[in-house]
């Protein structure tokens, strides 16, 4: 079995290397989020992001359901993550079961409950004070985060953002604002190619979203180039189905 410091070995390798060279923002963060659930104690985690205009959008989440959660919480402009973005100061210790919760954030609390979730955390992605997003890590049971859990979770956080905003053309704001644009943009293309895929295939999203992940991977594919491929019909999805079937499925 994996130790805890073989997998933050892991992770830190996989941030150095998206330093180094030319990679893909959506993949990573997605594997970000699976990586927050695999090292901290929480269940689910989501990452948003903030486009040119000031408002968040989800970028990665450990799974289908928190994703969903976060469009909620952000459809009704309330919870923990939104006021963390705004304010960059990190949310910890949230209890939704709290009437509080339930006056500040009716529609979310009330959704979080609904998916299983009892308590929340939201930390910034911020770099020398410039807030981008926030990381949003779920909880089913009411116990507080340990400080240790937290202080890894902030660090994470942080170097995502540097990992984010670094690439030697983003000297100027214009040109990391295009970056983040960019990536905002790639997510709603892969967004609309996961539910085609999960109808086509008959199958739930995250199944298919771990397929497509896999081919890109296998091919060296971006996944917002493949999904727009997809999209515009130039590739068969045929043969990323077929692929998956021979081939074991990779740790996400």
């Amino acid at each position: 079995m994996t130790t805890r410091n073989e997998q933050l070995t892991e992770v830190f390798v996989e941030v150095a290397d998206s330093l180094i060279d030319d990679f893909d923002v959506i993949d990573f963060l997605q594997n970000l989020s699976v990586r927050c659930v695999e090292l901290l104690d929480v269940a689910a985690v989501g990452i948003l992001l903030a486009d040119e205009s000031d408002r968040l959008h989800v970028l990665a989440a450990s799974d289908e359901h928190t994703r969903l959660l976060e469009l909620f919480a952000l459809q009704h402009d309330q919870g923990p993550c939104v006021e963390c973005y705004r304010d960059g100061r990190p949310r910890v210790g949230v209890t939704l079961t709290d009437p509080e919760a339930a006056t500040r954030w009716p529609q979310f609390a009330r959704s979080a409950q609904d998916t299983g979730f009892v308590a929340t955390n939201a930390l910034p992605l911020r770099l020398r004070g410039r807030v981008i997003g926030a990381l949003s890590l779920f909880q089913r049971n009411p116990e507080p985060l340990a400080a240790q859990d937290l202080s890894l979770a902030q660090a994470l956080a942080d170097v995502a953002t540097i990992a984010i905003l670094q690439q030697r053309t983003l000297a100027h704001s214009e040109a990391e604002r295009d970056q983040l644009q960019y990536a905002l943009n790639s997510r709603i293309v892969i967004e609309q190619v996961k539910g085609i895929l999960a109808e086509r295939w008959q199958m739930a999203i995250d199944e298919s979203f771990s397929i497509f992940r896999a081919y890109a991977r296998a091919h060296s594919r971006k996944l917002s180039d493949l999904a727009r491929a997809i999209a515009d019909g130039t590739q068969d999805t045929d043969t990323i189905r077929a692929f998956s079937a021979h081939r074991p499925r990779p740790r996400a």
